[in-house]
């Protein structure tokens, strides 16, 4: 394929395009193909090739993407994006056009994926210059990958075998990696109703409905609605192909601060198995109630952390490693009437600074609230008096 030539090269995509054969036509328009590493098929004068060998309407598909790759070859993503984009608007005039049909969509899902590369990468050549709007490129291929995506969900009159709107959720997932990169997530809301709308959102290929519940875990994520997000997750870990470990730990990555959030600790042996022992000591520190070791372990791996996106999660813990603390605290007390001045001392050999008695009782108060402790305040006599029935309850029963 890398010394194909440009006859070889059209010949082969109009007999594909002919036989309408959409996996074979989206090789040859893809830059995960070995043809782009030929040097012959952008050699001077190739559009006439094209106009010679190559039947309208996929003549204008060819011509373009043969300019995008003589961008890529010079390295000007920028000019490469913008030839992508026209390819992937002239796909999607045509792709109107071809009723009761959905051969073509492998061809829109290579065209798809090569935009938002080709985008990421002209964004990062116009960060170079001086841009001072980030991801400005993506958000344009976002607008081209929406046209394509209408398309497809108003493909109504087709058969459930022909209709275009199986390629929905391969678009939404396109759209959701670029909205989730330039931190436009409320855009994802009405991507996500048109596919729970949609009568096939349980028969989507499973990659892509993998891919797809990890994106709307995340989302839950940041909404604060640690269950759902504990549902999808926990649904694309399981259901990611077990050879797919970077996949896995990636999903993992977000899952386990959620579980942890929510009173389930991952094991030691699952953080080995996929690299994530930066978690290892938060894990154990919140074991433990100990609020300096937590601090520690956030401190020295923050840069992870911030990087992944999970550290104002993992602060969070916080809450559930007091509430470790306060029951240590109790069980050494062996009362259930306990001054609230031996929580206050634990806080303070703990490490926590400048904390009083009024706001040790504000932090019992909210444990209280939440249900992590079944009990109430004395104020008269400055006491926490708990309850003599499982005082502590399992956080995984609670939340």
């Amino acid at each position: 394929m890398a010394t194909m030539n440009i006859n070889q090269y059209l010949r082969e995509i109009q007999s594909s395009w002919e036989s309408r054969s959409g996996t074979e036509v989206s090789e040859l328009l893809s830059f995960n193909h070995p043809h782009v590493m030929s040097a012959k098929l952008t050699a001077e004068g190739f559009e006439k090739s094209v106009e010679r060998l190559v039947e309208s309407p996929l003549d204008e598909l060819v011509i373009l993407h043969l300019r995008c790759l003589n961008c890529v070859n010079q390295q000007k993503y920028l000019e490469a994006y913008s030839e992508q984009s026209a390819l992937v608007q002239a796909f999607t005039k045509l792709f109107q056009t071809q009723k009761e049909d959905n051969w073509a969509l492998f061809i829109m899902y290579a065209i798809s994926l090569d935009l938002r590369m080709f985008a990421i990468k002209a964004d990062k050549e116009l960060t170079k210059k001086g841009a001072d709007k980030p991801g400005q490129t993506l958000e344009k291929a976002a607008e081209c990958l929406m046209g394509l995506f209408r398309v497809c969900a108003a493909d109504n009159r087709s058969s459930d075998e022909d209709t275009k709107r199986w390629g929905m959720l391969y678009l939404v997932n396109q759209l959701f990696k670029i909205y989730f990169r330039i931190n436009k997530l409320h855009l994802c809301k009405a991507l996500i109703r048109a596919i729970d709308a949609s009568q096939f959102k349980d028969h989507f290929s499973l990659s892509q409905q993998v891919t797809y519940r990890y994106y709307v875990g995340r989302k839950a994520i940041f909404e604060s609605d640690f269950k759902s997000a504990e549902k999808f997750l926990t649904y694309a870990f399981e259901r990611c192909h077990k050879e797919c470990r970077n996949n896995k730990r990636l999903i993992l990555i977000y899952l386990i601060p959620v579980k942890m959030l929510l009173g389930h600790l991952p094991t030691p042996h699952l953080l080995r198995k996929y690299d994530l022992l930066q978690f290892s000591e938060v894990v154990q520190s919140v074991r433990e109630g100990n609020l300096r070791r937590l601090n520690d372990a956030l401190l020295q791996h923050d840069a992870f952390f911030i990087r992944c996106g999970v550290y104002l999660i993992l602060e969070k813990l916080k809450v559930t490693t007091y509430r470790n603390l306060f029951k240590k605290v109790t069980l050494l007390m062996k009362t259930h009437q306990i001054p609230i001045e031996a929580y206050l001392e634990a806080l303070r050999f703990m490490g926590v600074e400048d904390i009083d008695l009024d706001e040790t009782q504000c932090i019992i108060a909210n444990l209280i609230f939440e249900n992590k402790i079944k009990g109430y305040i004395s104020n008269s006599h400055n006491k926490l008096v708990i309850s003599k029935q499982n005082p502590f309850p399992p956080l995984a029963a609670i939340m």
